[in-house]
């Protein structure tokens, strides 16, 4: 694939949310940081909820997809980790918004990651590494290099997402209070919506 087009936006939006609404039960077991409230993986589906509902009601074109996806995340946000995926949303769509094309390609979706990341950043008064701040920044600087590389679009949302799952997985190291749980960074893993580690900690538990 070379070229992301907006009803592979549109897509990718829906299956977000269904993954975060399908594991949002595990995820809010992990919320042990920065405060243990148990809510990450719901406030995330809410806020994903609220995206899918106004990109929905939009026109079927890049520009107003865009802009759905930003006005949804940004008014359906919920606690903490809802605002900090809002501005990863809105980051990220920010930059696919301005191209003229009705697609884009590595180097914009790459470029995109990029803001996506530092919107993420800026939107925390004191950034912690060890987070979904972490997550998102080295699947994004893993991006970057595959797009220097030449990779296609494919390849480089791989290779983010091979190093997301590596980040998370790290997440523990970074932060004494993850490793003292025996957890990964709660909305890190709603980032990744990779759930594997903590169904184990599940099965564990339940042996």
């Amino acid at each position: 694939v070379e070229q992301l087009g907006v009803e592979s936006l549109r897509e990718i939006m829906t299956k977000f949310r269904d993954a975060v609404r399908a594991h949002q039960g595990a995820l809010n077991r992990l919320n042990v940081y920065p405060v243990p409230d148990g809510d990450t993986g719901t406030n995330m589906a809410r806020t994903l909820d609220a995206v899918v509902a106004e990109v929905d009601g939009a026109d079927a074109d890049l520009g107003p997809t865009c802009k759905a996806i930003a006005h949804g995340s940004l008014m359906g946000a919920r606690g903490n980790s809802g605002v900090i995926l809002s501005q990863i949303l809105r980051g990220f769509v920010g930059t696919v918004s301005e191209a003229r094309e009705s697609s884009v390609n590595a180097t914009r979706v790459a470029e995109a990651l990029k803001r996506a990341s530092s919107a993420a950043y800026e939107a925390v008064l004191k950034p912690i590494e060890g987070t979904i701040l972490t997550v998102v920044r080295e699947s994004a600087d893993a991006a970057a290099v595959a797009v220097s590389n030449g990779a296609t679009l494919s390849a480089t949302l791989r290779a983010a997402r091979d190093a997301g799952r590596d980040a998370l997985a790290r997440t523990p190291d970074m932060l004494p209070v993850l490793k003292d749980a025996g957890v990964v960074d709660a909305g890190g893993a709603g980032e990744e919506h990779d759930c594997r580690r903590e169904q184990r900690s599940d099965e564990q538990g339940a042996a």
